[in-house]
């Protein structure tokens, strides 16, 4: 007589998420049943450690069940946490993956999402930015707390309400309530400067002041760093100093990041450096640098020849 075999139960699943161990069990679940969260702020790259885990997944199969909610589709559910799991798990070739079926409301669902994400040692400031700000989301409508802004007499109460979320989020986080305050201000960001910003290209706290540009103003920015390679610190507190910035053209904000640079040693010695990036938009590919050398001082002498 054939034994039957009791379902495996991983608690520690429920253990990761903060929430209380229960008696639930897992079941296979066809992958294309699965939709990807709403929104989801972590991104899966197929990288080297993605390559691990698949060869992994190959040989062992999934080992931590991945936690989906039902949604209102019959027989469709939506990923919590396993995003990363389920991708390797296609490129593995499987068709199903354990998985444990939680019953979320939108606001808990983003939160155990977060939670189980936000701590990976490896994770960009991007990533953080956008769970920790859809995390403050979940946590305020969950309080009944009012995102707009003409709230009259009840500012005060919601500003408290906000603040108290910070708080929440900071705290399981480890993060200073200002630290959250900083990151939630980097999704205000252009794609491109915020691409910077994971890119090591600019700091976090320059990020941050970039952020309280407007959008156009934050495209002249980065259209600067395209361009030269290099963003200070005392260039963007110019910006920052400057009266009626909304009204300023392009020309004057590059004027203004220009004069903002020291330059002692350029009254010394009159030395100017063109990067190969600058010179590359006017010379072909396969001009040497005696050719290139050649066409700038030819410039000069004509330049010089028409001062007299």
């Amino acid at each position: 007589m054939a034994v039957k075999r009791e379902k495996i139960k991983f608690e520690s699943v429920e253990q990761l998420l903060g929430a209380p161990i229960t008696s639930e069990t897992t079941v296979e679940l066809e992958i294309n049943h699965i939709r990807p969260f709403k929104s989801h702020p972590f991104k899966v790259i197929d990288d080297s450690r993605m390559e691990d885990l698949v060869k992994s997944i190959s040989l062992n199969g999934v080992l931590t069940p991945v936690i989906v909610r039902e949604i209102e589709e019959p027989g469709q559910y939506e990923m919590i946490s396993g995003h990363r799991r389920m991708h390797a798990a296609k490129l593995a070739g499987l068709r199903t993956i354990p998985a444990v079926i939680k019953k979320f409301t939108d606001e808990e669902a983003t939160i155990a999402m977060v939670d189980a994400n936000v701590q990976r040692e490896e994770i960009l400031p991007s990533e953080r930015a956008f769970s920790l700000k859809m995390k403050m989301e979940a946590l305020n409508s969950r309080q009944g707390k009012r995102t707009d802004l003409t709230c009259g007499n009840d500012c005060h109460k919601l500003e408290e309400a906000g603040t108290k979320s910070r708080a929440i989020v900071g705290k399981d986080a480890g993060m200073s309530e200002r630290s959250v305050q900083n990151y939630i201000k980097l999704t205000e960001l252009v794609p491109e400067v915020m691409d910077l910003v994971d890119q090591k290209k600019i700091g976090v706290t320059m990020g941050v002041d970039v952020a309280g540009f407007d959008k156009e103003l934050q495209g002249w920015i980065y259209e600067y760093f395209r361009d030269n390679n290099f963003l200070k610190p005392v260039q963007i507190q110019a910006l920052k100093d400057t009266p009626n910035l909304e009204n300023i053209a392009q020309r004057t904000v590059i004027q203004i990041m220009n004069d903002a640079l020291p330059d002692s040693n350029s009254k010394a010695n009159g030395k100017v450096t063109l990067s190969e990036k600058k010179l590359n938009k006017y010379f072909p590919p396969h001009f040497s640098s005696k050719q290139r050398e050649m066409v700038i001082v030819g410039l000069l002498e004509k330049w010089h020849e028409e001062q007299k």
